[in-house]
């Protein structure tokens, strides 16, 4: 596999916070269905669609995770910044009794790079492998040039994926922190989710910053502890 593109080879390890049992809010069938596949026994395709931050690379990697657990092969490909280079980017892929590939819509529009997955799509699909899929947007309305692409595309199960409202990213955070063994007082909660983004990438990269500081410190997150470690971080 070339070093040059963004792509996580064979025998992957993702970060433990990424599993399908750490998602929250999934809609009904869906963790079933990607175990499905992440255990071989599901070969028709899933794919997932939703907006910015819904979790879409999240559960790509946790299924990849699945897999490798059950002693499969997985890949994981993001096509994002891979415009023109798709067929070389997949070089290598076809071993993978399950490939994940992220930012589809990255890549609408160009014609080489849809034929490119295309004809792995099908090579796959033909050897009887896994597929995962990720974009923004249902395949119809990606703007794919190549019609054979975007009806493979739809005829794997969609899933579309909700924007978390508060409730969810709360439970994210508590999730997180009872993970590492980290005391999140709720009133400490409640003041963050008021402060932070609603963006789940910027969310929990402060979660992470004040894990590290809690450490750091042997502090429980409580409210002055919070402001204090947020409030230097702008100074």
């Amino acid at each position: 596999m070339s070093d040059l593109v963004p792509q996580l080879p064979l025998a992957l390890r993702a970060p433990p916070d990424q599993r399908l049992s750490r998602y929250v809010d999934a809609p009904a069938g869906l963790p079933d269905a990607l175990r499905a596949l992440a255990a071989g026994a599901s070969t028709g395709g899933v794919y997932l669609h939703g907006a910015h931050a819904t979790g879409k690379t999240h559960l790509l990697l946790a299924t990849c995770a699945e897999a490798e657990d059950a002693g499969l092969r997985a890949a994981y490909l993001a096509l994002r910044g891979l415009r023109g280079r798709v067929r070389d980017a997949a070089d290598g892929l076809d071993a993978a009794d399950l490939l994940a590939l992220d930012d589809v819509d990255a890549i609408a529009g160009s014609r080489e790079d849809e034929i490119a997955l295309f004809d792995l799509h099908n090579r796959l699909r033909d050897a009887g492998r896994g597929l995962l899929y990720a974009a923004a947007d249902a395949p119809d309305a990606l703007g794919l040039v190549l019609p054979d692409l975007r009806s493979r595309l739809a005829q794997c199960a969609r899933w579309a994926l909700p924007v978390l409202g508060d409730a969810g990213r709360a439970e994210l955070l508590r999730q997180r922190a009872a993970a590492r063994g980290l005391d999140f007082d709720d009133a400490a909660l409640e003041w963050l989710l008021r402060r932070a983004s609603r963006d789940l990438g910027s969310l929990t990269a402060i979660f992470e910053r004040l894990d590290r500081a809690s450490l750091a410190a042997q502090r429980r997150l409580t409210v002055p502890f919070l402001r204090q470690v947020l409030e230097a971080d702008q100074a």
